[in-house]
């Protein structure tokens, strides 16, 4: 004998009902088969709204009747084609049953929990009857039986306690003489001691079907719905998440408990003793295994088993001093609780007695409130109890696993991985069984959490990390190629899932939750949103992805003011705009605090070298605990093009307007030429040394024409340089007279910093410097007479991509 329960999805279209059907005929040919359905998907809903209606005296009530009726007629049509018209008066006498109770609600304006249960009571009944002659319509040897013969209760009217001594009687004798193959009851429904209709409460046609499994110590319990199986997650928020193939009674009774709404914690008890395993399968894909329940020596070679949630939850917390070593206080107040009929999801007490918090439904936040300060009104009164305190739109999460117990640090790796992504935890439970570790968290963090703690224990280390890049012009455009490019490998290799959500330029912005498509992506942004900084950020935040990354691919003063308020939000900073670093000390100071604050990390790298490791260079030395002596550098690749190619047979003008359409000047050269871009590296390089210096402490030898320095415009600019050749040859004929080259050299000592334009001589390190390439030499107590020295490309937009590039794998690495 097999039991089968069918869930409201399962019978919510003709479709779905022949899927049914052909289930059950195919089980049916090897065993004797009893199948419990549930009301159609959304019935029971519209029943308590009809309810509902009319007991307001509001006449829409008969509207909702007819939608039912219609939903239910018209499955009729298209399941049966022969005597459907005497099935067919069948049903809408049932529907007249239904609109005479309405009617009476109606007229008393009541519906109390009895009634409630008789008005729900429809749903199911509907359903197991269009079930049972679709089957004999196909010639099944199928008969339906009322669960309300059967399944005997208590009057706790809405959530009935089921009588299970006569429940069990009841179902044996019945079945011991069944002569049909198929029967199908309607679950959640039954009856009084006293002959009055009662439910059995949330996820009863689940306890329906495994009550009757027990009474008959069936072979399994099979519980048909629409997904394969438990999952290790919510698949609706966690895509990455994958059905669990087995799993033993104790950690679906938590997953359940938890959320995990495939499966109600009541069906299992009935069921646990016997040991009969129950198999959750998918109804619109009945091939694929699912995941099966038995006893606990199932052993799988896994961490946890999975994770889950309850939303819309209220925290209460109790606290005072008149409750430290007061016996009976814990008693007096969940008396209060069990007295209102209010089930308390978390609990957790500090070991000093003086608070206690419990986790309930946010609808039952009121009651609660007033039975509390009622209860210990005396205590509040004499100040020995604060006035309950209520934190609302939160939600708990569980990791769960029977073998989490035998290992160490599961629950540092569960609170390590929440941390890191900003993830605020108001209250922690954990049983001596270490079964379950359960934590409080707000509402909106919920997607977030599932997502941050299934990468962390289901994902084998895999890490998807999330960007949003501002900047998609040069720069940033070769960016996205090379993740492009790079993605298979990163995943291969790395176990790194990069992930571009959004994208802006100056004029437009564009975002894509689940990851854009980086062959489309210029597409997309041009049909995109208006662009704007506040927008931009604010999209970023609330998606409230794991792992986020902001990059910044721009030189702008207003963008770099942005990182602090991403930061805050533990989001990381990526950044080649030098302008941040180089602010007021104060501001970059703050921005590393916030850094560490909020642990999220702030990487700068390309603003000194493009992809040149010299940041990193320079914070290995500090770290290793060397000393910086002195920096000498060469930290400019358009000037050093622009010396490298300025001869006394070009012109300076050209030799610039050629280095700008390569790439390798600012969009305005004059940052350039000016000398201020060199001094903002050799600043930062100075502050990561540990010196704490501003702008204005750079000492800057422009070797530019008052003419030049005075343009408005970058033409103007241009103009003066054809102006003023003969100085720009005049410099150029100093060093050749000598055999020297031009650089424009960066210097740091203990007695500052400074930047300017340097005849270097033969045989220096510099002299021979070709291209657009950098060096930096590192004098450090470790190197004090030959330097550690750091050379390569130090301009161009790849170069520069792909700095940034190793900045954000070195963020997923993290």
């Amino acid at each position: 004998m097999k039991v089968l329960k069918f869930g409201g999805t399962s019978v919510g279209s003709a479709s779905h009902i022949n899927n049914v059907i052909s289930i059950l005929e195919e089980k049916s040919k090897k065993d004797k088969v009893i199948c419990v359905v549930s009301a159609i998907g959304g019935v029971t809903d519209q029943l308590q709204q009809s309810g509902l209606l009319a007991q307001q005296g509001d006449p829409a009530y008969l509207e909702v009747a007819r939608a039912i009726e219609e939903k239910h007629l018209q499955l009729l049509t298209e399941l049966i084609n022969e005597n459907a018209a005497e099935i067919k008066a069948a049903l809408k006498e049932q529907f007249q049953h239904l609109k005479n109770l309405l009617n009476g609600i109606y007229l008393i304006r009541e519906l109390s929990p009895k009634t409630t249960d008789k008005l729900l009571s429809f749903g199911e009944q509907l359903s197991s009857f269009i079930a049972t002659e679709t089957l004999n319509a196909r010639d099944s040897n199928a008969v339906l039986k009322n669960a309300q013969e059967l399944i005997v209760t208590d009057d706790s009217f809405t959530k009935a306690q089921v009588l299970l001594r006569q429940t069990h009687s009841n179902i044996a004798a019945y079945f011991k003489n069944a002569p049909q193959q198929i029967t199908i009851l309607p679950g959640f429904i039954a009856r009084s001691f006293n002959g009055e209709a009662t439910t059995l409460g949330r996820g009863g046609s689940d306890y329906t079907a495994a009550l009757i499994a027990a009474a008959l110590n069936a072979k399994e319990l099979e519980i048909w719905t629409d997904v394969s199986g438990m999952f290790t997650a919510n698949p609706k928020l966690v895509k990455q998440a994958y059905p669990i193939k087995n799993i033993n009674y104790q950690e679906a009774m938590e997953l359940s408990h938890f959320g995990a709404k495939v499966l109600y914690p009541a069906s299992i008890q009935p069921v646990l003793e016997l040991k009969i395993p129950i198999l959750i399968k998918n109804t619109l894909r009945p091939d694929e295994s699912g995941t099966r329940i038995s006893t606990p020596d199932v052993k799988e070679d896994r961490n946890a088993t999975g994770i889950s949630n309850i939303d819309h939850i209220t925290l209460l917390t109790l606290q005072g001093s008149g409750m430290v070593g007061i016996p009976g206080f814990s008693k007096k107040l969940f008396g209060r609780l069990a007295q209102d009929r209010i089930n308390i999801i978390l609990i957790t007490q500090a070991s000093s007695e003086h608070s206690i918090c419990i986790a309930i439904d946010q609808k039952d936040v009121q009651k609660a409130e007033n039975g509390i300060n009622e209860t210990f009104a005396y205590e509040i009164e004499r100040n020995q109890l604060d006035s309950v305190l209520i934190e609302e739109n939160l939600a708990i999460i569980a990791l769960v696993g029977s073998r989490m117990k035998h290992l160490q640090g599961m629950s540092g790796k569960m609170f390590g991985a929440l941390g890191k992504n900003n993830i605020n935890i108001r209250a922690i439970a954990q049983g001596a069984s270490e079964m379950n570790i359960s934590a409080v968290i707000d509402q909106k963090d919920v997607k977030k959490a599932l997502n941050t703690l299934h990468e962390r224990f289901f994902e084998g280390d895999h890490k998807q990390v999330n960007l949003f890049i501002a900047g998609v012009g040069n720069v940033g455009e070769k960016l996205l190629v090379q993740i492009k490019q790079q993605r298979k490998y990163l995943k291969e290799h790395l176990k790194l899932n990069l992930r571009v959500i959004g994208v802006s330029n100056s004029k437009k912005m564009y975002f894509k939750s689940d990851g854009m498509d980086l062959k489309t992506w210029k597409e997309e942004l041009k049909n995109g949103e208006i662009a704007r900084l506040d927008g931009f950020r604010k999209k970023a935040i609330d998606l409230n992805l794991r792992n986020s990354v902001f990059v910044d691919v721009t030189a702008s003063a207003a963008v770099s003011k942005e990182y602090i308020y991403y930061l805050k939000e533990s989001i990381a900073v990526v950044a080649c705009n030098k302008i941040a670093c180089s602010a007021a000390l104060e501001d970059y100071q703050q921005l590393k605090s916030y850094a560490l604050k909020y642990n999220a990390p702030f990487l700068f790298e390309t603003n000194v070298g493009a992809g040149l490791p010299i940041i990193d260079t320079l914070q290995n030395l500090m770290a290793s605990g060397d000393k910086i002596v002195s920096i000498q550098a060469v930290l400019s690749g358009s000037l050093n093009f622009i010396f490298n190619n300025f001869t006394d047979q070009t012109k300076f003008h050209d030799v610039v307007q050629q280095a700008q359409e390569q790439g390798y000047t600012e969009p305005d050269p004059r940052i350039d030429l000016s000398g201020v871009d060199v001094a903002r590296k050799i600043l930062i390089l100075a502050r990561e040394s540990g010196l704490a210096m501003n702008l204005e402490d750079v000492k800057n030898k422009t070797f530019l024409t008052d003419n030049n320095n005075a343009s408005d415009t970058v033409a103007d600019f241009y103009s003066t340089l054809i102006e003023d050749e003969p100085h720009f040859q005049s410099l150029y004929a100093s060093a050749k007279a000598k055999n020297e080259q031009l650089k424009y050299v960066a210097t740091l000592t203990e007695n500052g910093a400074s930047v300017g334009l340097q005849e270097i001589p033969i045989g220096h390190p510099f002299y021979n410097l070709k291209g657009s390439d950098n060096i930096v030499m590192f004098f450090t107590a470790r190197y004090p007479e030959q330097p550690l020295l750091v050379k390569g490309a130090g301009a161009g937009a790849d170069v520069t991509a792909s700095g940034l590039f190793a900045d954000i794998i070195r963020i997923g690495n993290n």
